[in-house]
């Protein structure tokens, strides 16, 4: 996150304004694709033979229920999601996402992946805002579409927005919302002296 917010505050400095996403994930790690997630490790990063069969083994038969009390559910094979707090958990979920990565540069935006923090960032001249905005708009709806192919599921409820700018450059910041398919986020603003003060 400390390269994000240098190269934001970088681009504040510049006299351009800039813009942060922060997408939020419904149960990121419950919903990882066993099949696509192999067959991902296999086509995108070589892994195969005995070590995608380690792989796909470690993923694999997995089971859980539900238990209240006295009562238990009946046990179900479990067909998606990688073990939370398990070392390769983090690892395996960064993988599964790493095509997010040429996607966002694709529209000219730069992505940070961590785990489940996927953040979108990037910045322009004050007259170019509007367009800026329709782009950023553009690459958040690609996202969410990339995200559901995936079976994983962005949450716009919990997906913030926030603008940078200096307090001379605050009046041209856009106030009107992001449209991310049929929802909106609404945005926020950071004022930005200058990096030298943080």
């Amino acid at each position: 996150m400390l390269g994000v917010l240098s190269d934001l505050l970088t681009a504040v400095d510049g006299v351009d304004v800039a813009a942060l996403v922060l997408l939020d994930l419904s149960a990121a790690f419950d919903t990882v694709d066993h099949a696509i997630l192999c067959r991902r490790l296999q086509l995108s990063f070589g892994v195969t033979g005995p070590v995608l069969r380690w792989f796909e083994s470690y993923l694999r038969g997995r089971s859980q229920y539900v238990r209240r009390g006295q009562l238990k559910s009946i046990v179900t094979t479990l067909l998606c999601g990688v073990p939370q707090g398990s070392v390769l958990g983090p690892i395996l979920f960064v993988l599964y996402t790493a095509d997010l990565i040429s996607l966002v540069e694709q529209h000219g935006f730069c992505p940070h992946l961590y785990a489940d923090d996927t953040q979108v960032y990037g910045s322009c001249r004050p007259s170019a805002v509007s367009d800026f905005q329709l782009r950023l708009s553009a690459c958040i709806d690609d996202v969410a579409l990339w995200m559901r192919a995936n079976r994983l599921q962005l949450n716009t409820s919990k997906t913030d927005l926030l603008w940078f700018s200096t307090a001379r450059r605050q009046h041209q910041l856009p106030s009107t919302a992001l449209r991310v398919g049929s929802d909106i986020v609404q945005p926020s603003t950071m004022r930005a002296r200058s990096r030298h003060l943080y």
